[in-house]
């Protein structure tokens, strides 16, 4: 079965970026991606248009998003238990003392700087490949996991790449 894997992004090109360099490292990979907090809500908690959404297997979360930034995102998730043991990683621009502080006691589960640099952040989802979907090992997943396509382009919001 495919990791699926949410990217909670607000930047075009970051998105497209990722798209490129995670699928070309691993092909099995369905990549959802919200462009703000409040889209990552909703499809989290299957709301709206996203009823038939999948449970992401991994998030990988901006700090700095629209309408919902994504500290207030890994807050409501964590104090989910629904949602509470999907892993975190927050890929962000931030290198803030403060925001690295507060996304570990929101329990993130790695919080890592986006590098400036093309062949560094290819570098970096070659890393989170190797560790995160491939040594890492996710709980199975129950009933509540869409089983059916998910064909779902709205908006700013792209299902399955």
């Amino acid at each position: 079965m495919p990791i699926q894997i949410l990217l909670v992004e607000d930047n075009a090109g970051d998105v497209r970026l990722m798209r490129e360099v995670l699928l070309g490292v691993n092909n099995s990979i369905h990549l959802l991606v919200a462009s703000d907090g409040v889209e990552a809500m909703a499809f989290l908690n299957r709301e709206r248009q996203y009823v038939r959404a999948p449970r992401p297997d991994l998030i990988l979360l901006d700090l700095n998003l629209p309408r919902m930034d994504g500290r207030e995102v890994l807050a409501r998730m964590k104090a989910d238990p629904k949602l509470k043991t999907i892993p975190v990683i927050v890929l962000t621009t931030s290198n803030s003392e403060a925001d690295i502080l507060k996304s570990y006691e929101l329990h993130a589960s790695c919080y890592i700087c986006k590098p400036g640099q093309l062949d560094e952040f290819e570098m970096l989802v070659k890393n989170i490949n190797r560790h995160w979907l491939t040594e890492v090992k996710f709980p199975k997943r129950g009933d509540d996991a869409c089983q059916a396509p998910l064909l779902l382009k709205v908006q700013s919001f792209t299902a399955e790449v």
